[in-house]
């Protein structure tokens, strides 16, 4: 396939699909192109493994953002999910961001589509709206202030102790931060794929298999996973969680893609991924398919060509600007 014709089936494809030199060593062309061209790489914890460890940076979504809004790079190539990227466009207006991908998108994210949710928004203009980082930019630019899992409960409570508030899109996030916090909240109804799957019975059993094992998981599960749960906490929560506590075994509610930075800051700890409802795929684990599309060969190309690019119209970009800056300044 010809590099314009890859061009054009980028909108159905999402990514360059182009052939590959033989013996192409992808980790040694990767670290020349983003030292050619000063590109960073910043990784979500959930990416397959061999693209966190060429990672510059990995993190949650929170410090994802932070590491976005101080570089000095050039070009970010993200390697997440389209919001991530998005949101990196917002902070950094002057510099080229690439996804690997386009379709790595989040049933998060596409739970709240922009029209439902501005009906929605103006049936309660008396209501303060903060929306979860994992929203499009239409949804950023309707918001009064963006959070993410690590910094909710902080955003929550720097609110008027008497203030109204809508929280998006997350409902089993929001239903926690209700109980956590005691505040007069209205949830969307909105949830994350991969945390709804988790499995009761099956996380019981491992219980029971190993009874000394902390269960763990992060607030986008469901209730009834919460409320057996020792730990619940962000992304970067459950890591610290897992490299300081004395526990040697542990049962990880959360996306099975944490497991090898896990592994990486607590060596010899046992981890045990929860099992889904459904666990047919070969690691008997919950994986997110849209963080699961970005591969090396992807990032590769998307170095080479500096394509796919994530562009926000200046608009809305400045919309959904502020309430990402708000969220920043307390955090």
């Amino acid at each position: 396939m010809t590099l314009n014709k890859a061009i054009q089936e980028l909108p159905k494809k999402g990514y360059l699909d182009l052939p590959l030199p033989e013996n192409l060593n992808l980790v040694e062309e990767i670290n020349r192109l983003r030292k050619e061209k000063n590109a960073v790489i910043l990784a979500h914890y959930y990416q397959v493994p061999e693209i966190q460890d060429i990672a510059d940076f990995v993190g949650d979504s929170l410090a994802l953002a932070q590491a976005a809004a101080k570089t000095n790079a050039d070009i970010i190539l993200f390697a997440g999910v389209h919001f991530m990227a998005e949101t990196a466009k917002i902070l950094n207006p002057d510099k080229k961001v690439l996804l690997p991908d386009l379709l790595a998108g989040c049933s998060l994210a596409e739970s709240a589509p922009k029209e439902k949710f501005e009906a929605f928004k103006q049936q309660y203009p008396d209501h303060i709206v903060v929306s979860y980082v994992n929203t499009s930019a239409d949804i950023k630019a309707l918001t009064d202030i963006v959070c993410t899992s690590s910094n909710a409960e902080k955003i929550i409570n720097s609110l008027p102790a008497d203030a109204k508030i809508i929280f998006a899109p997350d409902k089993n996030l929001g239903a926690y931060l209700k109980k956590k916090t005691g505040r007069d909240m209205l949830l969307w109804d909105g949830a994350c794929e991969v945390h709804e799957e988790f499995s009761l019975e099956k996380i019981l059993q491992l219980k029971a298999e190993h009874p000394d094992a902390k269960i763990i998981a992060h607030p986008e599960s469901r209730d009834y996973i919460l409320n057996i749960a020792n730990y619940i906490g962000s992304t970067s929560g459950l890591l610290n969680y897992v490299q300081k506590s004395e526990a040697k075994e542990f049962i990880i509610a959360t996306e099975s893609g944490i497991l090898h930075k896990m592994a990486q800051l607590a060596p010899g700890k046992i981890l045990i991924p929860a099992p889904p409802v459904n666990d047919e795929n070969a690691c008997a684990c919950t994986e997110c398919p849209y963080m699961k599309r970005n591969t090396l060969e992807k990032i590769y190309l998307a170095l080479k060509y500096e394509l796919p690019e994530v562009n926000v119209e200046e608009q809305l970009r400045k919309k959904a600007l502020v309430p990402i800056q708000r969220m920043l300044e307390l955090s």
